[in-house]
């Protein structure tokens, strides 16, 4: 249905499947399955495709199935991901360089931070691109260095599923860096259920 819509739209291609739920949605990286979505599952997407103008739309969301109540866990684990999000977000103002965005960046809490995202933030544009900020931890020598400015877009990332965990809940918003801080470009908003 996305491939359909964003084809309809004028767009052009789509980078992956990411679309799972259950017990598939952690680890994350799982695409796309026979499995069918239950009453109560998590389901977890990330959009990853060129739409029109060729513009790459890269955000995340995830979404209780049915019209019950999600678990205290389910709420648990989506309000991590929002918090780093809202955190992570705040960061990104013009001038702010890479390294110090990184460091002081929120980070998943001890028993979800081995099945993090591999990333904190990325550019986007034509395509996913530079720069690609990983985790404080996993900063190398190699990694470039570079200062965040107007008219930059960045995604910000947040993977949030424990280790051995059932579910994990993805989220990914797009922002502009402006001259006086930042704007929200992904506008879809978040399950209101499971940020309780």
């Amino acid at each position: 249905e996305l491939h359909r819509g964003n084809i309809a739209r004028g767009g052009e291609w789509i980078e992956t499947r990411l679309l799972t739920s259950g017990p598939r949605t952690n680890p994350w990286f799982q695409e796309c399955s026979s499995r069918k979505i239950e009453a109560g599952d998590l389901v977890a997407f990330d959009t990853d495709l060129i739409g029109p103008y060729g513009f790459c739309a890269d955000l995340s969301r995830t979404w209780l199935c049915g019209d019950g109540k999600p678990t205290s866990e389910q709420r648990d684990l989506f309000r991590i991901a929002a918090d780093q999000i809202g955190h992570n977000t705040a960061l990104m103002q013009p001038g702010i360089s890479f390294r110090d965005l990184v460091e002081r960046s929120a980070v998943p809490p001890g028993d979800c931070f081995p099945t993090r995202y591999g990333v904190l933030y990325h550019g986007v544009g034509l395509a996913d691109e530079y720069p690609t900020l990983p985790h404080a931890s996993d900063w190398t020598s190699d990694t470039p260095d570079g200062v965040l400015e107007p008219g930059m877009v960045l995604c910000v990332e947040s993977y949030i599923g424990r280790l051995g965990g059932r579910e994990g809940v993805k989220i990914e918003e797009q922002i502009l860096i402006t001259e006086t801080g930042n704007e929200q470009l992904s506008t879809y908003p978040l399950d209101k259920r499971l940020l309780g």
